[in-house]
Formats: structure tokens, C-alpha cells, sequence
């Protein structure tokens, strides 16, 4: 066997040791020390060695003395929900419409996307020229007085739709890149048959397309757990805003500075995407076992 020369293999070495060692330090330490904290009280003042270990006390009383907990899961579980049916399939149809390749069509696809590049607490500032009670364009056109931010009943459906602004164009890029990639010839063997647009995107470009629909099914699901940056903007995520990732941050970086509590959240938190993020690696290794 032809071994590679002293520099190329220490090359490789760096390239992978690298890698590895930042992901160890930056995502699975801190994870692996969320989980050990999680069974333990503190404050962030003393030493290590201040910490009262509670066992399962965290988990125990956020499920049942915590009031904004399933709040949260529920406010999480809409936030999903409306993610999937409203921007996805917008995003779906705008990439379909898009990939026909309409006039103007690299005019639209910068629009749709630009506030992708924005950040959600940017969109949430943004939407506040909309928003606000008093000079907001909404209540202005209309002449009313809703307070849309600050209205518990209504704010959760006013910040989804800053959400969906931005997921949109986030979702239409991914599958317009998706069916740049089908091959012609699906499409012209589909006319041949007879099929009309609509049946051949439903019956045969879209079953091809199935890495690209897992991928968005998980970038969906993250997004709608790790929703934070809005609603922590518009009010700390309180008043009809409970998510769990602001909940994480009101125990951890708030008055609260309950580190074992807020890092019991988190593992929560992570253990609910690990379920989504595991059904999603077994499908794309039971699809390279049959490729």
C-alpha cells in the first residue's frame, strides 16, 4: 500500500482532531455537564462543591409546581404545528412557482429570502413597527388599539407571524435548490403519461425529493424547540410567550440564577430533539443501507 507522505498525514490529523476537539469542548461537555447540574441546586456563586445534589427534585418540580412548564410544552407544540402547515408549505409552493423560472424570478427569490439573513431578534424589532399599540401601522390602517405584542391571548399568534416572515424563505430556498437537482426526465416521462403539474409534483417529484423533506422536517422541528430570540425581545418570554428555551434563560441568566433548575429544563429541552434527530438519522442510514 502507498502510504501518504509525513505532511499530507499530518495534515488529515489536524483536520479531523480539530473538528472533533472544538465539537467535544463546545456542544457535548456542556451538554454532558447541563445533565449532571440538572441533578443539583445552584446558584453560580461559591465553589463546585456549593452545589446541593437533589437527584430528580428539578425534573420533579418543574412538572408539577412550575406553572409555566406546560404552558411552555404547549406554546412549542402550536409553534410546530403552525411552522409545518403555514410557512413550509408556502415556502413549498413559492419554490415550485419560482422553479418554473417566472420573470423576475432572481428578483422574488432574493425578497423571500432576505430576511433570512436577518436575526430573529432583529424581525422581532422590525415587526414592532407593525405591532406597536400606539404608533404600529396595523392599528393605524385599521384604527383600532390592539395591544398585539402584549395581549396574552393574541401575542403567541402575532410573533408566529414574524416567524413564519422569515422560515419561509428559509424553507423555499431549500427545496428550490431540491428541484434544480430532479432529473428532466421525471418531468418529461410524467407529460408523456399525461400527468398534469399538480400530479406530477405530488406523484413523482416530490417521493423523489424525500432527503430534502426529512431535512426540512428536522430543521422544522429544531426551530420550533429553540424558539427563543422573539419572544425573549417582546417580553422575556412571559405574558402568553412561554417557550422552554426562554424558560432555560429566565433560571439561568435571570433573577432566578438557578443553574440546576434551568440546566433541567435544558436536558428536557434536548432530550425532545434527540427523538425527532434519532428517527431522522435511522431514515438516512436505512436509505444508504438500500443505496
Amino acid at each position: 500500500e502507498k502510504k501518504l507522505p509525513a505532511r499530507d498525514r499530518l495534515t488529515v490529523i489536524l483536520m479531523v482532531t480539530i473538528p472533533l476537539v472544538l465539537v467535544l469542548l463546545l456542544v457535548w461537555l456542556p451538554a454532558l455537564l447541563s445533565v449532571v447540574l440538572s441533578f443539583g441546586k445552584w446558584n453560580g456563586f461559591g465553589d463546585l462543591d456549593t452545589i446541593e445534589w437533589v437527584g430528580f427534585q428539578n425534573y420533579q418540580d418543574i412538572a408539577t409546581i412550575y406553572p409555566p412548564f406546560w404552558p411552555a410544552i404547549q406554546h412549542n407544540l402550536i409553534w410546530l404545528g403552525f411552522l409545518f402547515v403555514l410557512p413550509t408549505m408556502l415556502g413549498v409552493l413559492l419554490a415550485v412557482i419560482l422553479d418554473r423560472e417566472v420573470r423576475g424570478s432572481r428578483i422574488y427569490q432574493t425578497a423571500f429570502y432576505m430576511p433570512v439573513v436577518l436575526s430573529l431578534a432583529l424581525i422581532g424589532f422590525i415587526w414592532q413597527l407593525f405591532y406597536s399599540r400606539d404608533q404600529g401601522l396595523i392599528n393605524q390602517v385599521f384604527h383600532t388599539q390592539v395591544d398585539w405584542y402584549g395581549d396574552p391571548d393574541i401575542n403567541l399568534w402575532a410573533v408566529l407571524v414574524a416567524t413564519a416572515w422569515r422560515h419561509t424563505g428559509y424553507i423555499m430556498l431549500i427545496y428550490l435548490a431540491g428541484l434544480k437537482g430532479v432529473d428532466a426526465s421525471l418531468r418529461e416521462a410524467a407529460a408523456v403519461d399525461g400527468a398534469s403539474e399538480v400530479r406530477t409534483f405530488f406523484n413523482v417529484i416530490f417521493p423523489v425529493m424525500r432527503p430534502i423533506n426529512m431535512i426540512v422536517i428536522v430543521i422544522v422541528v429544531i426551530e420550533s424547540l429553540r424558539a427563543f430570540d422573539l419572544v425573549w425581545v417582546v417580553n422575556k418570554g412571559r405574558n402568553g410567550l412561554e417557550l422552554i428555551g426562554a424558560l432555560v434563560a429566565q433560571n439561568v441568566i435571570g433573577e432566578a440564577t438557578r443553574y440546576g433548575f434551568g440546566s433541567a429544563l435544558a436536558v428536557i429541552m434536548m432530550l425532545i430533539s434527540s427523538i425527532f434527530i434519532t428517527i431522522y438519522l435511522r431514515n438516512v442510514f436505512r436509505e444508504e443501507r438500500r443505496g
